[in-house]
């Protein structure tokens, strides 16, 4: 089990105050700078471990940095009472929860050049048992938000406070589990619960739309009890907005309307990018065109 880095947790708790105290200019490029940085790391560690899933790695990263510097009321250095809980149910993107995870302290940023190697915590999916800060273990896609309506339930029957998040990948939805998670979450009235789409339109070898169509989206989520917004996925403000409690008593979805690869041209909205290694020269280029906002990881 790896344990918690209370000298980056300071880091963590001094960025995210300076960017809850910021003017929304600021508020964006700082959350920008962040997400920046995570995918520069997630590309590292993807080459030195030689594999891993770098389109929805690069997709969700918006989605998780205004989560972690944001919204989320936790810490990990105090673990607070009432604190809100986080799920990525799309598991095979474990390289940018990791290294968001990291930069926020919960375990020492060193550890993800260990990504994916025999013997290592930070395996290509996460697990509860050996990465602090991840609530589940996830992989099999359609177990996130059952697992989350599961833990919306105990907060509303403890009378805690506590928030459940849970990011999902659009190709996910076709599993049959998620709607009838869905259905509970609607019949028990979970204002609670926020379901993120990472909804990049491209899943392993084909398009959503091609493969078993999810459109209209939004009116299937609604038309399963959900009070929807639909976002750019790439835009922090719009998220964080997306993000607030349920205004009408029922759970929240969130479509964030992404681009898989965002940031490295030649991997947006490219299928093959799905599950692939860079090469050296494509790696150093990736970074190249991920690097300027000004944040280290």
């Amino acid at each position: 089990m790896l344990t918690t880095d209370l000298e980056q947790v300071q880091i963590w708790r001094a960025e995210r105050d300076r960017i809850a105290a910021a003017e929304p200019a600021e508020k964006a490029a700082s959350l920008a700078g962040r997400a920046q940085a995570t995918r520069r790391r997630v590309v590292q560690m993807i080459m030195t471990a030689g594999q891993g899933h770098v389109g929805g790695d690069m997709s969700v990263t918006d989605i998780l940095t205004t989560l972690f510097y944001g919204t989320l009321r936790i810490d990990p250095g105090d673990l607070p009472e009432g604190r809100d809980r986080f799920i990525l149910s799309k598991g095979h993107c474990a390289a940018a929860l990791y290294a968001t995870l990291a930069s926020c302290g919960y375990f020492s940023p060193k550890e993800l050049d260990t990504f994916m190697a025999e013997g290592s915590a930070l395996n290509g999916h996460p697990n509860r048992v050996k990465v602090p800060g991840v609530e589940t273990n996830t992989g099999p896609l359609g177990h996130g938000l059952p697992v989350a309506v599961g833990q919306a339930i105990g907060a509303q029957l403890s009378g805690s406070a506590a928030r459940v998040f849970v990011v999902v990948g659009d190709g996910e939805l076709q599993e049959g589990s998620n709607w009838e998670a869905l259905m509970a979450a609607a019949h028990f009235g979970l204002k609670n619960l926020t379901l993120v789409v990472d909804r990049n339109r491209l899943q392993q070898g084909a398009r959503t739309e091609d493969t078993n169509a999810l459109d209209p989206l939004d009116a299937r989520l609604s038309a399963f009890g959900c009070e929807v917004r639909s976002v750019d996925g790439h835009d922090h403000l719009a998220l964080m907005a997306a993000y607030a409690p349920s205004t009408t008593g029922r759970p929240v979805a969130v479509i964030a309307n992404t681009i898989k690869g965002k940031g490295i041209s030649f991997m947006e909205d490219r299928v093959e990018w799905h599950h692939k290694v860079p090469t050296d020269e494509q790696a150093g280029q990736a970074l190249l065109e991920l690097a300027g906002d000004g944040a280290t990881a």
